[in-house]
């Protein structure tokens, strides 16, 4: 008999349809059968072993709720038995009222239950716990996480003991994940979190990875790839990354026309083991990027969110260097560009923020200057070694793509169907701020704010909360400035200022989105003797009226 092995985790969801993702212990027919009738089946695919179903959800009534059951081979197997949450539901958006869209990023897995934590409670689970407590009340219709959803490089002291029990940590990469199979590890450390677990079952999710997915700075220089190619482990550490990822996290994000026109999709699910066409899939998204796209748009009523891909849509070569290939460049502006009348709202995530303090962004386009040979071939050098010891590689590391992306958001919020807000939902830098850009000139009609929240389950160290704290200061932006000079530097077509924060511990942003009105709320989880962690409110304010 089949068994549920790790999910459901509720994912596309939309007025009519949604989809419900789950990892098996053998192959089967998955069901998910709603109490209102709606309800869909999937024959499950088979990746290295382990077997997998995205399963169509139809006949959804937009504006209502729905609980759900997941089958398996005609066998109920969600709700668990003698579960303590609420049955797991499907909330169908509709085109009137009210849509909260929740995000953060940054989540090492909770330790078990009892066992200390050292980086405090986990923001999900203080959600999780909320919901659980009260099934009738406000909830993110969307949760977006914004990358670092595991963490491939920094694993916790029991996967080291279990990855010890299969090879030698001695040999690269040592305790860190190497294969796939370790990969799916981490998978079940967080999301087999009793509350995780429930929290996903029945709140939409879209993701997008970061660098530690694969690993710390991925993707950060052209000489920086050439050291990790040369090693005898990267290569397939890299494909059990883009596979794993592919298989948890980014089959979710699409619509059931996107996975219907999927020739990847279709030809894993068309053999009896589909590891070697995601393997070649992988391998073709590494040869060449250009190739794959992460990136992705939805539309929720008339709130329209472009995901974009800041990692592997790269280019790295120092004399071409940009955030988006050509290609990503030019997709991500025709979705902004499309249909703009359609839209009240206009949120750009991208895992790395694009509006920094000010003098981490002068640093960065500093270092990028001397990479680029501004200074000659020594102060290149220099340059490298500085960039990877201290992360130099946001937005503000590839200045070309900064303005582009400035010139794009102006173009959105202005002119006659100029949306109320443009917001840029950012993770990575584990505290939380609100930065407002402004345009020389007559800037755009809509409101435009940098939103970051990280993390949801990290730390900072002290060192650091610091430096953040003292790179929006006036003495850092005239070091910033000396900076920008010696790398020569133009002058950013952007000014901005930071409006709240800097916030730091484990927390959630959540955007209210209402016709043309905006409200922002920060939280904070906080602990709780007995009863789990709790959201506290730091913030609740009006962006748009």
């Amino acid at each position: 008999m089949s068994a549920l092995r790790l999910g459901p985790l509720l994912r596309y969801t939309d007025g009519s349809s949604a989809t419900v993702w789950v990892e098996t212990s053998r192959p089967c027919t998955a069901e998910v059968r709603c109490a209102d009738g709606a309800g869909g089946t999937a024959h499950s695919f088979q990746i290295a072993g382990h077997h997998y179903a995205l399963i169509p959800v139809t006949g959804l009534t937009a504006g209502t709720t729905t609980t759900y059951e997941v089958l398996l081979d005609g066998t109920r197997v969600w709700p668990l038995p003698g579960s303590p949450f609420p049955p797991s539901a499907i909330h169908a958006p509709g085109p009137e009222g009210a849509f909260n869209v929740a995000f953060g990023s940054c989540r090492w897995a909770s330790p078990p239950a009892g066992g200390d934590d050292p980086v405090g409670p986990d923001a999900l689970d203080a959600l999780a716990g909320r919901l659980a407590a009260d099934p009738e009340g406000e909830r993110p219709h969307v949760l977006l996480l914004l990358g670092d959803q595991v963490y491939a490089d920094e694993t916790s002291d029991a996967t080291q003991r279990w990855l010890a029990g299969r090879r030698d940590l001695k040999e690269e990469p040592g305790s860190e994940v190497a294969d796939y199979e370790e990969y799916t590890h981490l998978y079940y450390e967080s999301w087999l979190d009793p509350r995780i677990r429930w929290l996903l079952s029945t709140v939409p999710s879209f993701m997008i990875f970061d660098d530690h997915d694969v690993i710390d700075d991925w993707n950060t220089s052209s000489a920086w790839l050439a050291d990790m190619r040369s090693t005898g482990w990267w290569q397939e550490r890299l494909l059990s990354g883009l596979m794993s990822y592919w298989v948890h996290q980014h089959l979710g994000n699409l619509s059931l026309e996107e996975l219907a026109a999927d020739p990847v999709y279709e030809a894993v699910r068309e053999v009896p083991d589909g590891t070697d066409v995601l393997r070649a899939f992988a391998a073709r998204a590494d040869a060449d990027a250009a190739t794959v796209r992460w990136s992705y748009r939805r539309d929720f009523g008339r709130v329209r969110l472009v995901m974009v891909d800041s990692r592997a849509a790269r280019v790295l070569a120092e004399e071409e260097r940009s955030m988006l290939d050509p290609g990503e460049e030019a997709w991500l502006r025709e979705q902004v560009r499309e249909t703009p009348e359609a839209y009240d709202h206009l949120l750009i995530g991208t895992s790395l923020p694009w509006l920094l303090p000010h003098l981490v962004h002068d640093a960065e386009g500093w270092n990028a200057a001397l990479c680029g040979g501004e200074r000659g071939a020594r102060w290149a050098r220099f340059g490298e070694k500085v960039r990877r010891a201290a992360d130099l590689e946001h937005w503000s590391a590839f200045p070309e793509s900064f303005a582009g992306l400035a010139e794009l958001i102006a173009e959105a919020g202005s002119g006659d169907h100029a949306p109320a807000t443009v917001c840029v939902l950012s993770g990575d830098v584990h505290h939380a701020y609100i930065a407002e850009p402004s345009w020389p000139g007559r800037g755009p009609d809509a409101r435009v704010v940098q939103l970051v929240c990280s993390p949801v389950h990290n730390s900072v160290p002290l060192s650091m909360r610091l430096a953040f704290r003292i790179g929006w200061s006036a003495m850092a932006r005239r070091l910033g400035r000396g900076l920008a000079r010696h790398g020569r530097l133009p002058k950013p077509p952007v000014s901005w200022r930071k409006t709240g924060g800097p916030w730091f511990g484990n927390q959630l942003m959540t955007l209210t989105l209402h016709g043309r009105s905006a409200r922002l709320r920060l939280e904070h989880a906080k602990a709780r003797k007995g009863t789990g962690p709790r959201l506290a409110t730091l913030l609740d304010s009006e962006l748009a009226p």
